[in-house]
């Protein structure tokens, strides 16, 4: 690979992107101040002081119900947008989530569709007039498309992705773009070119990665629905560390055409798009609505399957929905309050009628971890430096150890690419093979999303939990359970940790400066059963109650 060094310094490249975000954010009407000090702590209460009753009820409205005052002629989308603009003002100021706002793209189309509605007395499409957030590196028309790497801010998409096109012709709003880490390569949300993406709950705690700018931003109500991406966990981990829901759908199923990555062509584990939403509904809205536009007849890498009716995957013939537990993955053991979470699910599920819940003991788990080491970086990490001293960028902590630092990363040969991606599908089969074993009554496992609930900035190093099912390619969605305790989840001081990866887990382990976290947890299906899972999801959400705590309040 040829590297052209760029003539500006990497630093200046940076001020003129977040010059491009300020302005952005300045041109939102009416401005949203400046506030009279950098606020810390605890920051998810504060939008409501600067907006108005109406700009609240609007923010604040599920997804669902936003389309039916929409599609009911109740609210305009000129309204709307301009709302969820201001939030999304005030969510930047609050906790540096926002690369860009779109509000002169975003006024306009919101203009057409009110315009639209106007003449034909019903709504363009399912989604008319619902505004959507979107990460980074999904292409946008005349954008750039910089992944995370202050060399690729120059490169401009030359048209919408696809899933943008899909969601804008069922009639959505797209204002705003959001952070992603260096190279998209984190559970964190920190890059060169924007800084550090903090948690509302908590600023001195991450959102997640590397989809973190969107859950930053749905945390504080300034998005209803955005689109993140996952390959190691990148939908999930900033779903769970911001009481969402986010959905890592198996591959094959939502377009990927038009978004950026510097791991595109490189199939060794492939990632995919997915929603992160405040309410379930907004996931499902998302999903149904992508696939019912039937991206397979204008992508060849989408697999024919129409959005199939949820009510036949489970409950033939009278059949129980059960629960496999895995209570920890035999590497890292979850922390009390994750621990603490999962006990009180599978306590009310167990009592519950049409529920089995059994045991799922982790399988192979440190193999696993062995495959992916390789497979994320089968080049050994160099185009990732290379990339990076483009521009002479330095490395972040947690990218540094992903694919620089982390014992087993090495450059492969092509055989050993071979080799690898050959224990990768041994490996799926060997799972799917235990799963029908032991356990082929199971329809979905349930299990912690991280070991930890979200972690002080720059400890997020252990991806085993959501990473496993990027190996396997299942679906998997996280929802919010309840809120870190200090008192009930406190550390215990007699722990011996196993390992490294669990020594470290349990070092960043605070409850007292975790407070305010929320706690969640992940759900998992086999291949391609996303729908399989939001039901199997809605019937323990419906009859336990979920979330336990309001993680957003």
């Amino acid at each position: 690979m040829t590297v052209i060094p760029q003539q500006t310094s990497w630093q200046e490249t940076a001020r003129q992107v977040q010059a491009v975000r300020d302005r952005s954010i300045e041109s939102v009407d009416p401005y949203v101040a400046a506030f009279p000090e950098k606020l810390k702590g605890r920051v998810i209460d504060v939008p409501r002081k600067y907006l108005t009753s109406a700009e609240q009820a609007i923010t604040e409205s599920p997804a669902e119900a936003l389309v039916a005052s929409l599609a009911a002629g109740k609210l305009t989308a000129v309204a709307v947008t301009n709302a969820f603009l201001r939030r999304a003002a005030i969510a930047q100021k609050l906790t540096n989530c926002i690369y860009e706002l779109l509000p002169k793209r975003a006024l306009a189309r919101a203009k057409h569709l009110d315009e639209y509605f106007a003449t034909h007395r019903k709504p363009s499409g399912p989604l008319h007039g619902l505004p959507i957030s979107i990460k980074g590196h999904v292409g946008l028309e005349g954008r750039d498309l910089s992944a995370g790497f202050v060399s690729w801010t120059s490169k401009k998409s030359p048209v919408d992705a696809n899933i943008v096109k899909i969601l804008l012709n069922a009639g959505a709003v797209v204002y705003a773009r959001t952070t992603e880490p260096q190279g998209l390569m984190a559970l964190e949300t920190c890059s060169n070119i924007t800084g550090t993406t903090t948690n509302p709950h908590n600023t001195a705690l991450t959102p997640g990665g590397s989809s973190g700018g969107e859950s930053a931003l749905q945390a504080l109500y300034g998005s209803p629905l955005g689109i993140g991406s996952d390959i190691g966990g990148s939908i999930r981990s900033p779903a769970a560390n911001c009481g969402l829901y986010g959905l890592k759908p198996s591959t094959g199923r939502l377009p990927l055409i038009g978004c950026d990555a510097y791991v595109l062509g490189c199939e060794t584990i492939l990632g995919t798009l997915g929603p992160i939403s405040p309410t379930l509904g907004g996931v499902e809205i998302f999903m149904k609505t992508v696939i019912e536009s039937q991206p397979w007849l204008t992508d060849s890498m989408m697999l024919p399957i129409p959005w199939r009716d949820q009510e036949t995957h489970i409950h033939r013939n009278d059949k129980t929905l059960t629960v496999g537990v895995m209570w920890t993955d035999d590497v890292v053991t979850p922390a009390p309050a994750v621990t603490r979470a999962l006990t009180e699910v599978v306590e009310r599920l167990k009592i519950v009628e049409g529920v089995e819940v059994i045991e799922w003991k982790a399988f192979q788990q440190k193999e696993a971890l062995e495959i992916l080491t390789k497979l994320y970086a089968p080049d050994g990490g160099k185009a990732f430096a290379e990339h990076l001293q483009s521009s002479g960028e330095p490395y972040q902590p947690l990218t540094a150890w992903t694919l620089r630092d982390t014992p087993g990363i090495e450059e492969l040969s092509q055989h050993g690419v071979w080799e690898w991606t050959g224990k990768r599908e041994f490996f799926r089969y060997a799972y799917l093979q235990q799963w029908n074993t032991i356990a082929p009554e199971m329809d979905v496992i349930l299990c912690p999303a991280f070991p930890t609930p979200a972690p002080i900035h720059d400890t997020s190093r252990y991806w085993g939990y959501t990473s496993l099912f990027n190996l396997l390619d299942y679906s998997a969605l996280v929802f919010p359970v309840t809120k870190v305790d200090p008192e009930r989840d406190a550390k215990d001081p007699t722990y011996t940790p196993k390992n490294d990866f669990d020594a470290w887990a349990y070092e960043n382990y605070d409850p007292v400066a975790q407070e305010h976290a929320p706690v969640s947890l992940q759900l998992v299906a086999k291949r391609l059963e996303e729908e399989k899972l939001l039901q199997a999801f809605k019937e323990i959400k419906e009859k336990i109650g979920l979330p336990f705590v309001d993680c957003l309040a």
